[in-house]
């Protein structure tokens, strides 16, 4: 047993070096890709950030406010976005808040603009979701912290490797959601709509995406509450938000600043959460 374990020992699968050359091999060859996608990036954060905090904070309360009353038509829900971002502003995180916001909007943006065609091609793709499934466990369960590695190697640090490791971690969720709802189009509605003439993009369009349209809103809400958890991972990064306080009050043992700060980034999930929320009638 004792050679066995020897042997074991001494002969250690490469797995850290072959990822370090792998890495090192896209830096080397693929920096222009890599600037023009940094830059790109940069411009949809520096846009969404211009939007949040160019206007007056109770400006953005109450369209806010008109949002969630024109999704919900619930004036609870609304009144409850309204005293929630009311407090935030008492409590001094309405910087912070806008800045987490458009780590939050760019990850939906850059998440669901992958993940809803990913989520189709894999429903209507049997061996392409059976080679799929496995990826995507390993994005979900890798620990969020390892992304930021090769996130820095490639990007610096900042608002960017912060979105890209936040990607990286919530894309699953809208891919597997999206799946699941055009997957779970009842076979007799299909079979309707084929014996009328419709074509593979009709049916998509007519019947599959309105069908699953919940279950992709579905996917929006978790794209939305996974990225808000990744705030102060992010923050290690560089990445401005809640998440800066919350690891200043973790290195400063300053209990009423992480209560409070932890405390804003439950409020912005809640509402976020009421706002968002779509039942299948």
């Amino acid at each position: 047993m004792a050679s066995v374990m020897d042997w074991l020992e001494d002969e250690k699968i490469p797995v850290g070096k072959t990822a370090k050359k792998i890495f090192d091999f896209l830096k080397d060859n693929f920096e222009d890709v890599f600037d023009a996608v940094s830059t790109g990036l940069e411009h949809m954060i520096d846009g969404i950030l211009w939007v949040l905090q160019t206007p007056h904070p109770l400006v953005m309360v109450v369209l806010f406010t008109a949002i969630a009353y024109a999704t919900q038509r619930s004036w609870k829900t609304s009144l409850f976005v309204f005293l929630g971002l009311l407090f935030i502003i008492n409590q001094g995180y309405w910087e912070e808040t806008t800045e987490s916001l458009t780590l939050v909007l760019s990850s939906c943006v850059v998440c669901m603009g992958l993940g809803v065609p990913i989520g189709i091609a894999a429903a209507h793709r049997p061996r392409f979701n059976a080679f799929l499934r496995p990826v995507l466990d390993l994005m979900q369960t890798l620990p969020p912290f390892v992304y930021l590695i090769p996130a820095i190697v490639f990007f610096g640090i900042g608002m960017v490797p912060g979105l890209l490791a936040t990607v990286i971690f919530v894309l699953p969720a809208p891919i597997r959601l999206t799946q699941l709802g055009i997957s779970s189009t009842p076979q007799a509605l299909l079979e309707a709509v084929r014996a009328f003439g419709a074509t593979p993009r009709q049916t998509l369009w007519k019947v599959e995406l309105p069908y699953a349209l919940p279950q992709i809103m579905a996917g929006l809400n978790q794209t939305i509450m996974l990225s808000l958890s990744m705030v102060v991972v992010a923050a290690l990064v560089g990445a401005n938000g809640l998440g800066v306080p919350v690891m200043r009050a973790l290195g400063q043992v300053n209990t009423a600043l992480g209560f409070e700060s932890g405390f804003i980034i439950v409020v912005v999930a809640i509402i976020l959460d009421r706002v968002l929320r779509m039942e299948r009638k």
